[in-house]
């Protein structure tokens, strides 16, 4: 009888103290500050609160990280609105197990840039207060929190020459941006000089990460962009740019010459006249991120350690600066979203979550 007490007392324990069997912490914080949607819709579905659920190591693979700071793209936009709710319900529980609407309250946010509290047991390349940034993979729970859950594969040690703020700016994009023209496009730096490259919407996350990334790589880079991001882009490394402002900007752009690969952050019907502007029988490539993101996360190639490859290399072998062009406070998220939401961005939009390392 006593064994069964025992045995029953040991399964009391492993239900309230799950984390501790695979965390060398004993830390027991059970409530965040948080930024959550409970269903989706405009930004009035956000709503903040400080009893959010404190992220728990599931595996002993994963790390705690306190957030600095945190990056918002288009992305989170559109999960907010519900964007990809069916397929990210899916990969969070493959088995169909839980409940619809299961993923509520949902935590938004991509980009990360912060502090290791906690290492899971296996947890072998970084340690308690190691500065680490990420691109959260969208089935997880974001970063518009205090604190975010992560498998230490998606995590990477943060350059000490960034602050954490212009560090939240580049995960999401260098993995985008990688993933578009080195996956996808077959770019690299052995095969990139002299080719010509086009980028529709140049001035964006994404577009100015890859501005940097191609003219390193020796490229010619033709961008599209407004009049008053014009010399933002010169400054950036672009060749040649077209103002979308002035009219449509298929006749400037069929005036020049083909091109060897033309990267689309823009949609509409842009492929309806873009196709017409790669070289002919050349292998040239048309790659557009504005396609279902969740739709082609396996053909782009973006999956765990992608974050490791793209920002890591970018920014300390490339020397590719950040673009950040606003930063809000914690309070200020929906401001934020808002702001994400109106397009015509020059850079990133970071919310800084807490102050930190070369914050202060």
């Amino acid at each position: 009888m006593g064994s069964v007490r025992q045995l029953l007392c040991r399964r009391w324990l492993f239900g309230q103290n799950k984390r501790r069997w695979f965390t060398r912490s004993s830390r027991c914080m059970t409530t965040m500050s948080a930024w959550v949607i409970d269903k989706y819709g405009s930004n009035e579905v956000l709503r903040f609160t400080k009893n959010a659920s404190f992220p728990i190591i599931h595996y002993p693979n994963e790390v705690v990280v306190k957030v600095f700071a945190a990056g918002l793209n288009s992305f989170d936009v559109n999960m907010r609105g519900g964007y990809g709710a069916t397929t990210l319900s899916m990969k969070r529980d493959p088995l169909n197990i839980k409940q619809s609407g299961s993923e509520f309250p949902l935590i938004l946010g991509r980009d990360v840039s912060g502090v290791i509290m906690e290492c899971g047991l296996d947890v072998r390349y970084f340690r308690e207060r190691d500065e680490v940034w990420a691109a959260i993979p969208p089935w997880r729970q974001g970063s518009l929190a205090e604190f975010v859950v992560l498998s230490a594969n998606e995590v990477s040690h943060k350059p000490k020459s960034l602050s954490h703020t212009e560090a939240a700016a580049i995960p999401y994009v260098a993995t985008a941006a990688w993933s578009a023209l080195v996956n996808t496009g077959g770019l690299s730096k052995d095969n990139c000089s002299n080719k010509r490259i086009l980028i529709l919407g140049g001035s964006g996350g994404v577009g100015t990460f890859a501005v940097q990334m191609l003219k390193v790589w020796g490229a010619h880079v033709t961008v599209t962009c407004s009049q008053n991001a014009e010399q933002f882009v010169k400054e950036l490394g672009a060749d040649y740019v077209v103002d979308y402002t002035a009219g449509p900007v298929e006749e400037p752009l069929s005036a020049l010459e083909k091109f060897d690969l033309i990267l689309d952050n823009i949609g509409g019907d842009t492929e309806r006249w873009a196709l017409n502007l790669l070289k002919p029988w050349s292998g040239a490539k048309y790659v557009t991120l504005v396609t279902p993101f969740i739709q082609n996360t396996d053909r782009l190639g973006i999956a765990d350690g992608m974050m490791q490859t793209a920002a890591t290399l970018a920014t300390k072998a490339l020397k590719i600066r950040p673009v950040v062009e606003e930063t809000f406070r914690f309070s200020q998220v929906p401001q934020a979203l808002e702001k994400v939401e109106k397009g015509h961005s020059r850079g990133k939009t970071v919310v800084q979550i807490s102050k930190g390392g070369g914050d202060l």
